[in-house]
């Protein structure tokens, strides 16, 4: 479990095929204690992986071909930043929202503009995703939690802070680039329970159904 706040910019060290997967060789710049584990969770841009190697600051973590098909970890190349995160601690201090590491599908930027100190960022989803996104809801992309300011169909509007620019990879973004994106799992598991709720009656006095949610709001 992740929060979506980057902890550091990492870099890519190495990139070897295996078959159909990949092995990912990470620059940290942790050391020490502060280096994940091998068997730790790490996200990549926002893909939960799991560490294999580690050695000085640097992390081995292996791509199966299935995350290389709904993910851009495939498009990194030698030098290419990263946005890490380690798995959270039952004592760390819970910002952004709750992101499991599970990318749901790629978007594409078709705008990333400035307006003032900030930039817009403006984002075509899957139209799959579309029901997952509200307005002042929470999104992640590329790892990063950031709030949606306007949704319009399938696309999404994003203002990112200068910090955000200057702490993620984010701040280098392109028009046309592909983006790694994790709705609110919250909201997956709403519309999973609602969904169960149509299938068939249910006797219980605290399911959980359509109107019910509607009273509680």
């Amino acid at each position: 479990m992740f929060s979506g706040l980057i902890e550091k910019l990492g870099r890519i060290d190495a990139s070897e095929g295996n078959g159909a997967d990949l092995r990912l060789r990470v620059a940290t710049g942790w050391q020490g204690n502060e280096l994940p584990r091998l068997g730790d969770s790490l996200a990549i841009n926002g893909v939960c992986l799991t560490v294999v190697e580690r050695a000085g600051d640097r992390v081995s973590l292996d791509v199966s071909a299935e995350t290389l098909s709904c993910t851009s970890l495939g498009t990194l190349a030698l030098g290419d930043p990263v946005n890490l995160e380690r798995a959270l601690l039952p004592t760390t201090r819970l910002g952004g929202h709750f992101v499991s590491g599970h990318v749901d599908a790629m978007a594409a930027v078709i705008d990333f503009s400035a307006i003032g100190e900030s930039y817009r960022l403006r984002l075509e989803m899957p139209p799959a995703l579309g029901r997952y996104i509200a307005a002042k809801g929470s999104l992640t992309v590329d790892g990063v939690s950031l709030t949606v300011n306007k949704v319009v169909e399938n696309q999404l509007e994003i203002n990112l802070i200068p910090h955000t620019m200057t702490m993620t990879t984010l701040g280098q973004l392109q028009q046309g680039q592909r983006v790694n994106i994790e709705v609110d799992l919250l909201a997956r598991y709403l519309e999973r329970l609602l969904s169960e709720q149509k299938e068939g009656p249910t006797t219980s006095d605290s399911a959980l159904t359509a109107s019910r949610f509607e009273s509680l709001l």
